[in-house]
């Protein structure tokens, strides 16, 4: 497991100078979040590419339209699903270039009108599309969503088989006021990637370090369940005391393994 970090946690710094920051404070592990359209460009894609270098990896994508996945992928209208699988090509495409095999998406909001069955079925399609690519789609635990809740990541993880894949990340279960170690169990085996931060009783995003999080127990959890991921550190900006801060909080996670 190598300790990384996504290009979101200096969030709205343009992606090719929030990696460029990463690298210069010593990271070498990387999760790219997009945030427009045009940074899905081969050119872009090989600038960030060269950036990073033969030292450097990274593992994982965040699409900049995990926002609009309600309506994209999740809604009954099928056209727009079927037009949006050829659009998220695009994505499989910019991982291939950047040597990722990780797509995290954050799903759909919770609609009475589209049921767990629809839900499956369309991430089973979109997953399929993936993987034709060498891309492994995954489930994000994300508050005010479906997949905020266990019970669900539960129903996927035993309904979609290989297919199902995961994203723990701890903040946003503390937010849906789940224990992440419940996330962590409903993931299981499926489970390939964390967003790791820290929490206290007042706040509950914060760096590794600054809360009350117990790594060590968790990434225990994990290994127990057979997880053989990265771990990547995304905060908000907002939670970033400065550079020594970030340096301070890959150690605490690096001496957790």
């Amino acid at each position: 497991m190598d300790i990384g970090i996504s290009t979101a946690c200096f969030y709205p710094m343009e992606t090719e100078r929030a990696l460029q920051r990463e690298i210069d404070l010593g990271f070498r592990t990387f999760e790219i979040f997009f945030n427009s359209a045009s940074e899905l460009c081969k050119s872009f894609l090989s600038d960030l590419k060269e950036r990073v270098g033969s030292e450097g990896r990274i593992v994982s994508i965040h699409p900049f339209t995990s926002g609009y996945e309600s309506y994209l992928l999740f809604s009954q209208y099928e056209r727009r699903f079927n037009d949006t699988l050829d659009f998220y090509e695009n994505y499989f495409e910019a991982a291939n270039v950047l040597g990722a095999d990780i797509l995290v998406i954050h799903g759909e909001k919770n609609n009475p009108f589209f049921s767990d069955e629809q839900y499956l079925e369309r991430f089973y399609r979109l997953s399929e599309h993936g993987r034709k690519s060498g891309i492994r789609v995954a489930q994000e635990n994300v508050v005010n969503h479906r997949g905020q809740s266990p019970s669900f990541i539960r129903k996927m993880r035993e309904q979609l088989g290989e297919y199902a894949h995961f994203v723990l990340d701890i903040k946003q279960a503390v937010r849906a006021k789940v224990s992440p170690h419940e996330m962590c169990d409903a993931m299981g085996d499926r489970l390939i990637h964390l967003h790791a931060n820290d929490h206290d009783a007042a706040r509950d995003c914060l760096l590794a370090g600054e809360g009350s999080m117990d790594f060590v127990r968790l990434f225990d959890q994990m290994k127990k369940n057979g997880f053989s991921g990265d771990c990547i550190l995304e905060v908000y900006s907002s939670a970033i005391g400065g550079d020594e801060a970030l340096r301070r909080a890959k150690m605490v996670l690096e001496r957790a393994i």
